[in-house]
């Protein structure tokens, strides 16, 4: 039935197309014809496009466009007071003008801001919207059909957006002023004012929505503070545009009422024949203009530079005074911007008014309108501009409260002022942003991801973790946390639990034991970047019977420098072992004993016990056999029994000497006891390497 229907409608146009054949260009017809013409029994692309293609008001394509149809817009309402300085005033002549070549330039600007208020329209009726219905959990549902949407949007905003697109100034200026019976400046300026204040409403009825429609799906119009408050200051500079560009269009408008009271006055007198023509410049070169022009006084009776006139121009004086009635565009508009600026910010109290109850009114709009935008702009442009600085705020009230709390628990100096140097150090590695807030606000996928891209390739510079699969790497990135530990922090003591692992990634530790308190012994090493402490936790999480008490440290860590560091939980780390039982294979467990200083620190003691119970059984045997050859040479009585015993002193006095000259030579090498004990350092159960493989 579909295909049927379009067959037909497609028959329709080609009959209309043949008719219009000889009318339109080539390039035109071969693109229609395509259009028109399914190949194959296919519709063309772009008819496909046209008809079905449903956009996501949230969709990326619709948020750009809004944002262009914004700037559009603001522009537009730049563009419609300029109508407002068409008129011109030549002074000398005593009469009005119309600048056609300015009205030309507008007329195009316009019309192309006519094509995206057009475009918007389009646009609209193929933007799916949300059904009120479906509100009352999450998103709702969109609304796809391409009917319900054009008749929503005809019953909502398409006849505001379609009298907001109607080009009307072009319409009046150059098809119905032209006509006119009457068409004199003063009538031309009339018309086309009114009919550009009238559709000034619905084109600024058109972004308040669009405002608001860009606010709920972004969040925001700009992006940056500075973005922000230059947005707030072009809505001042539009305003002042607008009053400016009035004001000098009610300076036309009062200089004109001056000459027609002026001409009228004259005209009762008897004494000179005046008519409102005269006062247009196009009636110049007609002889009774021309003799009204050399006898009349109505130049002098409104002239604004003579105090002594009874007309009273007000605040519009300053239009003929200052000469920007009859000065050029460009120095004609920046002075009434300016005018506009001044008498905004000054809420208009610099402004001397005569009695004229439009100008009062004016005045008091002006007041009114200037009180509202100032507050507004100051409003805003402080908040986009502390926005800015709001991290840093909350970093000095925090500080100004860690000041005054130190203070008042009289703590000492040097604790003091380590706690100045972590909240240092702190604000210079995250700039007061809360990460654990932002990460934990986010879906479980995406704090995955954005942990991968932030702790694996500094994961992978440690040594034991380069070891382990990415599925492995990727459990333990998503648990890891950043931790910040200034100098001289204690890390743990020895003795005290041990709740969680560090992986240094800069700065360096110093890691020390004293196995348990033992006198005169004393072990102590230097972590740098790539190293760990904390291995006892990974013993007790591999043990499958590990009780909830968390083991004990054997090393007293501290931080030599600044240590930025990733910290692994005991809660998941246990976690991690117990899910993937890839941690558990031999491969992995001897990287983690290499590079593990409690290992290290464990074998250098036992190679040096297993190497002192080996000196001395040899120096045992060296002395056995040492005394039996003594014994054999020596055999008769006393004498050999005298010489056997001062052997054997000498024998034990050499021993004694070796002994003491092994333990000074230890002692220098190592550090540790003399004692011939191995040391009882915290060391993990041996593992079966011949039943052990990897999982």
């Amino acid at each position: 039935m579909r295909d049927l229907v379009y067959y037909t409608q497609t028959a329709k146009f080609r009959r209309r197309f043949r008719r219009l054949q000889h009318r339109l260009p080539t390039a035109f017809i071969n693109t229609i014809a395509a259009i028109s013409s399914p190949p194959n029994g296919e519709p063309h692309p772009l008819l496909i496009l046209w008809r079905y293609q449903i956009l996501d008001p949230d969709s990326d394509i619709v948020t750009y466009w809004n944002h262009v149809f914004l700037l559009t817009s603001i522009l537009a309402l730049f563009i419609d007071p300029l109508y407002f300085f068409l008129p011109l005033v030549v002074a000398k002549d005593l009469c009005f003008s119309f600048d056609h070549h300015l009205a030309v330039k507008i007329t195009c600007y316009r019309s192309i801001a006519d094509l995206f208020f057009i475009l918007h329209i389009v646009l609209k009726f193929r933007t799916a919207f949300v059904a009120p219905n479906t509100r009352v959990f999450g998103r709702g549902e969109l609304v796809m059909d391409s009917n319900e949407i054009a008749h929503r949007y005809l019953r909502s905003d398409f006849v505001i957006d379609v009298a907001a697109a109607l080009p009307l100034p072009q319409i009046v200026i150059w098809l119905v002023i032209p006509v006119a019976r009457n068409h004199t400046a003063d009538y031309a300026n009339n018309t086309l004012s009114l009919i550009v204040l009238i559709q000034y409403i619905p084109r600024m009825f058109v972004i308040f929505p669009l405002h608001q429609r860009i606010v709920k799906t972004t969040g925001f119009i700009v992006k940056t503070a500075w973005a922000g408050a230059a947005y707030n200051l072009v809505l001042f500079i539009l305003a002042s545009h607008v009053l400016g560009a009035t004001w000098y269009l009610l300076s036309f408008g009062r200089q004109y009422y001056c000459w027609k009271t002026a001409c009228a006055r004259e005209n009762n007198e008897g004494n000179i024949g005046c008519v409102n023509q005269f006062l247009d410049c196009k009636s110049m070169v007609m002889p009774e203009r021309q003799y009204w022009r050399n006898v009349t006084h109505v130049l002098a009776t409104c002239d604004p530079l003579n105090s002594n006139i009874g007309f009273a121009f007000g605040i519009f004086a300053e239009a003929f005074t200052s000469e920007v009635a009859s000065s050029p565009f460009v120095e004609k508009y920046l002075y009434c911007l300016w005018w506009g600026f001044k008498n905004l910010s000054s809420y208009a109290q610099n402004l001397d008014t005569s009695i004229f109850l439009g100008e009062n009114v004016f005045c008091i709009v002006t007041c009114i309108v200037g009180l509202v935008l100032s507050a507004q702009l100051i409003g805003n442009m402080q908040t986009n501009l502390q926005s800015m600085s709001v991290r840093l705020e909350e970093w000095r009230i925090k500080r100004r409260d860690t000041e005054e709390w130190m203070r008042h628990r009289q703590l000492p100096p040097a604790l003091a002022e380590r706690i100045r140097r972590f909240v240092q150090y702190k604000w210079l590695a995250t700039r007061g942003v809360h990460e654990e807030s932002i990460l934990w606000s986010l879906p479980q996928d995406l704090r995955r991801e954005i942990q991968r891209h932030l702790c694996l390739s500094l994961v992978r510079r440690v040594p034991f973790f380069s070891q382990m699969d990415d599925q492995l790497l990727d459990a333990i990135c998503e648990r890891l946390f950043s931790s910040l530990n200034t100098e001289g922090t204690y890390i743990v003591r020895e003795g005290d639990p041990v709740n969680e692992m560090l992986f240094i990634i800069r700065g360096q530790l110093e890691s020390s034991t004293t196995n348990g308190g033992r006198t005169g012994f004393f072990n102590s090493i230097t972590l740098r970047p790539g190293d760990f402490c904390g291995e006892e936790l990974l013993t007790w999480a591999l043990m499958p019977t590990s009780s909830l008490n968390f083991p004990s440290s054997t090393r007293t860590v501290k931080a030599l420098t600044e240590v930025e560091a990733f910290a692994l939980q005991a809660e998941d780390l246990k976690f991690v072992a117990l899910q993937f039982k890839r941690l558990q294979s031999k491969r992995i467990q001897h990287a983690f004993r290499y590079y593990s200083h409690q290992w290290r620190t464990w074998a250098a003691c036992l190679i040096q016990v297993v190497w002192r119970r080996f000196k001395k059984r040899k120096l045992t045997k060296e002395l056995t056999r040492r005394e039996d050859e003594y014994e054999d040479e020596n055999v008769d009585g006393v004498s050999g029994a005298n010489q056997r015993g001062l052997g054997a002193t000498m024998l034990a006095s050499r021993f004694a000497a070796n002994t003491r000259k092994q333990k000074g030579l230890h002692g220098a090498e190592t550090g540790t006891s003399s004692s011939l004990k191995m040391p009882q350092l915290f060391k993990p159960d041996e593992p079966n390497f011949y039943t052990d493989h990897d999982v």
